[in-house]
């Protein structure tokens, strides 16, 4: 089986900074730790009200980091003009509401093609690699396929806040959702609400490639120091994989 990728969302970090206001916690100095920790990745929600990652925190993350950035974004021309300015290595699409604390679902990839179209081809046509932010649906999926994004990201909220039978049942909804993305030709990934009490039945499905966790890292680097933090997560993703 082979290796799952750890992408670390600092989002967080620029939340406790914008308590306060001013600079610190820097969530690029965030970044670089958790680069150091081994996270094969670095993502960041710019989101369009600006309430934790800011611009200037895109632009600082595109210069100083040696792996990859994935910008999690809105379909909005905004965000896209953003991205093609920042070029990160990957842009992963999300649905977007004021009112909410956190993304909720995944976004409507077959509901809103025509909207979604012109943003996921131009992305591409600037070498950054989009994925599509969905939950674990056919429909979804090949919606996503048809839009030319070759990466998803399969949202595990529903099953990360289940229990008993009903987490057996969202467990099972995305390991034939990461099959089948696998079967047409999609890279799959999956996220939200991840801990290290229910990494490891998702870590284990054979076809994902990747896995972004955030808010439970940063939460529990007030304990332990985010390097621990990170490093125990990768521990139990490399568990499940063996």
């Amino acid at each position: 089986m082979s290796k799952l990728r750890l992408g670390v969302n600092i989002d967080h970090v620029a939340t406790v900074r914008n308590a306060r206001g001013g600079d610190n916690p820097d969530p690029v100095r965030a970044a670089i730790l958790a680069q150091d920790a081994g996270a094969d990745g670095i993502t960041a929600h710019l989101r369009e009200d600006r309430r934790h990652i800011s611009d200037d925190d895109i632009a600082r993350l595109a210069q100083s980091l040696t792996i990859p950035l994935n910008l999690e974004m809105a379909a909005t021309d905004e965000m896209l003009q953003i991205a093609l300015k920042a070029r990160p290595h990957a842009a992963c699409i999300v649905p977007e509401k004021r009112e909410e604390r956190t993304t909720e679902g995944g976004i409507d990839a077959a509901g809103q093609h025509i909207r979604l179209q012109p943003i996921v081809t131009e992305l591409g046509a600037a070498g950054i690699r989009v994925s599509m932010f969905i939950e674990a649906d056919r429909r979804q999926l090949d919606a996503s396929k048809a839009l030319g994004a070759p990466v998803v990201e399969l949202h595990t909220g529903a099953y990360a806040h289940a229990t008993g039978a009903a987490r057996d049942t969202e467990l099972k909804k995305i390991q034939d959702a990461a099959a089948y993305g696998a079967s047409i030709g999609l890279e799959v990934h999956a996220g939200h609400g991840l801990t290290y009490e229910n990494v490891k039945p998702i870590a284990a499905i054979a076809q994902l490639r990747e896995l972004n966790i955030g808010h439970f890292l940063i939460g529990e680097a007030v304990f332990i120091g985010l390097e621990h933090s990170i490093r125990t997560m990768r521990r139990l993703m490399d568990e499940a994989r063996t």
